[in-house]
């Protein structure tokens, strides 16, 4: 009971009737108790209790600031009170940020659900596919696609992420189907952000580089996925990116053999595991729950990498 202040001990003094009985309720020696409040009294410049051998009594000033006290020790239970009511469930406004696409995708979708869920909640969702300081500017929690290196964040994985090379059929028309990682390199066109050059590929012989060449230089992920589904090159995308696509033979897989290197993962990142608030947890959970390890966009996945030329997923 170290951590009790000297108002605390005082309080408990009054209403336990005597420094002795005091002690034992809180687990310190009268001696203690007795150091405890001569500190108080010599902080406050004044005698707050009368002592005698057998009980103690309030001067006028110590009755005063008896009720004072038993005032401000009250509010201060009500205030730990609502902060622990607060922390245990889902309240107030929930700061997020993920990528852009990613965001708009796959947990856009979803907010009706998760706040038909959590009432009492709403939600800042920030799209942005640069990097976000999270403690520097004030989120919660942080949703990155990535392989994550050390740091002082927590991360919890909530889905794998497959990256693939696809192309539109019109594209394999005109320029025909890559044999090879060097036919790939050689002969077609490839398509990539600035930050996503080269390609690191696994496949057959290990891993391999292909440095990208395209006509359209441009930073921005949705511009490489609008121009492969204009047919401009091939590219290299996430299945959560390109689903729908492969499903309805708007892109077909290429090299089926090769994947992206890294093990990229899906991660919410957040500041701290300790005293985690009940809205950063519900939100997690869900987004945990909705993805999983055989996360919903990956549906049919191992049929289209087996069967590459295929125009359209199985009913």
């Amino acid at each position: 009971m170290s951590n009790l202040t000297d108002m605390e001990i005082f309080a408990r003094v009054v209403g336990a009737g005597s420094m002795s009985a005091a002690g034992r309720e809180m687990g310190l020696s009268p001696a203690v108790v007795s150091k405890r409040i001569r500190r108080l009294e010599d902080k406050l410049g004044t005698r707050l209790l009368q002592r005698t051998t057998r009980q103690i009594a309030m001067t006028e000033a110590g009755q005063g600031f008896y009720e004072r006290v038993v005032a401000i020790l009250a509010s201060v239970e009500e205030a730990e009170a609502f902060v622990s009511r607060g922390s245990a469930q889902a309240r107030g406004t929930l700061k997020v940020a993920a990528p852009t696409s990613f965001g708009r995708l796959h947990i856009a979708p979803h907010l009706s659900a998760f706040l038909e869920q959590n009432p009492d909640l709403s939600v800042n969702l920030d799209l942005d596919d640069g990097f976000v300081d999270i403690v520097g500017e004030g989120y919660d929690l942080a949703i990155r696609i990535a392989e994550l290196s050390d740091s002082s964040l927590v991360a919890r994985r909530l889905a794998p992420v497959h990256r693939i090379l696809v192309a539109s059929p019109d594209y394999i028309s005109r320029h025909g189907t890559p044999r090879s990682i060097n036919d790939l390199a050689e002969n077609h066109v490839c398509l990539a952000a600035a930050n996503q050059d080269p390609w690191r590929l696994v496949g057959p012989n290990g891993l391999e580089s292909v440095r990208t060449a395209a006509p359209v230089k441009t930073n921005s992920s949705e511009v490489v996925r609008e121009c492969l589904l204009a047919g401009v090159g091939i590219a290299l995308r996430s299945t959560w990116d390109i689903g729908p696509e492969l499903r309805e033979g708007k892109l077909q897989i290429i090299l089926s053999e090769y994947r992206a290197s890294k093990d990229v993962g899906l991660h919410a990142v957040y500041p701290s595991r300790r005293f985690l608030p009940a809205k950063v947890r519900v939100f997690i959970d869900f987004l945990a729950a909705l993805y999983g390890s055989s996360p919903y966009w990956d549906a049919g996945l191992d049929e289209w990498l087996n069967n590459p030329q295929r125009t359209h997923a199985a009913s």
